[in-house]
């Protein structure tokens, strides 16, 4: 592919040719993720605000000019991923007292999360390079992605999941007929079956931590978030973090329009995780390196004791200008219930982190209120219906005559 330059190492700096399945850096070994560098020359000539502008695609796939997925890779019968809603906020723009707010709602995916957009790569490069199984490990909803896509386009799938995934996720995946391997442990424990397995199985590695393809498709929401807002991005653009790889496309997808001159800066980055499992977090305010987490949170999308992919989160922020922040559990379960009332949008509890970190940054002066603001709610509140209905209460029994109904108090 001419648009592609090569690989080059996160961590060394070194360079390699692109090939079809180079994971990570020869020389660093599994720590090493590579980034895949393109030729902004060559992506510019195809690539332009008038070319978008002309095209019909309303998919992720109208930005395979900055994907590393062949030409000849037929993409046209795969699950309608991206060009999911950015709604400019009606009433918590005016609540928090900020400039202006979007809600990039990627819930509305296929399988009702952003994972579908590393999964819809990974399932193309699958299918290009000649296997029939594609495997990973997820907390949830990389899982349920990879199975839908892989169903879709007849490839097999074998998940891995920590045991405590919601049953939303887990009754997803065991639909699309993936064989399903409920891990007894932690996510760490889950990563480490799955890398053993594929090893020895050989099957496609679709572990987002690992696979510098995932990345590329991640990054397609900051494409659609800055075309979405005719390349004027907001200030801040705020995003949960478990293993760091979302965050880290988000701000590569940034970057590539940037480098292509089609931004003239790259937004601030907000990286939020819940205060049970926030490595980054810690590590960034003690001037330290990520140390292994408890996994501490009902927001199980994001519950990563060990992040595999963290050069690239802490580049996401350091280099934006942007800021880390963690919110209690507690924040996450009550921004629920704001984000529901006050735009119509149902988001999973690490679905919403990114916009109770909004809340917890205006509070704390990190965002000022002449600034503007794009969170993006990661995954459907259907994902998890326990957490749902934890945050927003029980309903009111009431007997079937309007005496019982005005005596009830819910008209109050």
């Amino acid at each position: 592919m001419k648009r592609i330059l090569g690989y080059k190492c996160t961590i060394c700096g070194r360079e390699y040719p692109f090939g079809p399945e180079l994971m990570t850096c020869p020389h660093c070994g599994e720590k090493g993720i590579l980034d895949i560098v393109y030729d902004y020359k060559e992506v510019g000539k195809t690539l332009t605000k008038e070319s978008l502008a002309a095209n019909r695609d309303n998919s992720m796939w109208r930005y395979r000019d900055l994907m590393p997925v062949a030409e000849t890779t037929d993409v046209s019968k795969f699950l309608r991923i991206g060009w999911t809603p950015l709604y400019e906020s009606v009433s918590l723009r005016n609540e928090l007292g900020i400039k202006a707010l979007y809600v990039k709602d990627d819930g509305l995916n296929p399988t009702a999360s952003l994972k579908d957009r590393a999964s819809g790569v990974a399932v193309a490069k699958a299918i290009e390079l000649g296997y029939d199984t594609i495997s990973c490990s997820s907390t949830g909803n990389a899982a349920s992605s990879c199975a839908g896509s892989a169903a879709r386009m007849g490839l097999k799938a074998v998940i891995f999941v920590p045991e405590r995934a919601p049953e939303g996720k887990v009754s997803q995946l065991m639909i699309f007929g993936a064989k399903l391997v409920s891990v007894k442990g932690d996510y760490k424990a889950t990563f480490d079956l799955s890398k053993a397995a594929i090893e020895k199985y050989g099957w496609y590695n679709r572990n987002a931590g690992i696979n510098p393809v995932m990345i590329e498709g991640k990054k397609t929401v900051s494409l659609e978030i800055a075309e979405q807002l005719n390349f004027k991005p907001t200030d801040w653009v705020a995003c949960s973090v478990g293993d760091g790889c979302t965050i880290g496309g988000v701000y590569n997808g940034f970057k590539d329009l940037y480098e292509l001159g089609l931004i003239d800066r790259i937004p601030k980055i907000l990286g939020v995780q819940s205060t049970g499992c926030c490595p980054f977090v810690d590590a960034v305010a003690a001037g330290r390196e990520l140390l292994p987490t408890e996994e501490n949170t009902l927001a199980d999308s994001i519950a990563v004791g060990v992040p595999r992919n963290p050069v690239k989160a802490l580049r996401a922020v350091e280099a934006s200008g942007g800021k880390w922040i963690a919110v209690s559990d507690d924040d996450i379960l009550a921004t629920m219930r704001i984000l529901g009332r006050t735009e119509g949008v149902f988001g999973e509890p690490a679905g919403v982190t990114a916009t109770a970190g909004v809340i917890a940054a205006v509070k704390a002066g990190i965002i000022k209120s002449d600034e503007s603001v794009t969170t993006i709610s990661t995954g459907s509140g259907l994902k998890d219906v326990k957490n749902a209905l934890r945050a927003a209460g029980k309903p009111t029994k009431c007997d079937p005559d309007l005496a019982a109904l005005e005596a009830s108090g819910i008209l109050n």
